[in-house]
């Protein structure tokens, strides 16, 4: 069990909290660095999700779409545990029938018209080495 500890100082005196993990607040500071709390992560995850429910998300596509570049990386692997946590609740309210999935039928044609090679490629097929 993970215990993260929260400190707040005041004049002379200094007290910490103890939150259990699926009780930590989301205005918690994920990265120091860009200031991003961990709210705007997740709305971000989940906005990712709702467009592809099976996309692969990565710490520099949500810092992308946040405007942020990563200076140190060391939030890098908090992010990914909370791409996880967001990513397993989000297909646990699909299978529960919460949610209802977005529909991806139309992106596997888009990508087979990127793949056609004698399309693309300008010459015949019996010019191919492979």
């Amino acid at each position: 069990m993970t215990i993260i500890l929260s400190l707040r100082f005041m004049p002379g005196i200094v007290s910490a909290r103890r939150w259990a993990p699926n009780q930590m607040p989301d205005a918690m500071l994920v990265c120091h660095c860009n200031v991003i709390a961990e709210r705007e992560i997740r709305q971000v995850i989940r906005a990712f999700l709702k467009a592809d429910p099976w996309a692969v998300i990565v710490p520099a596509k949500i810092y992308r779409e946040l405007g942020k570049r990563g200076r140190c990386c060391g939030c890098f692997p908090n992010v990914v545990d909370i791409i996880t946590s967001v990513t397993e609740e989000y297909h646990l309210q699909i299978a529960q029938g919460l949610i209802e999935p977005a529909t991806t039928d139309a992106r596997p044609a888009a990508r087979q018209d990127k793949r056609l090679g004698d399309v693309n490629e300008r010459r015949s097929t019996g010019n191919r080495a492979a």
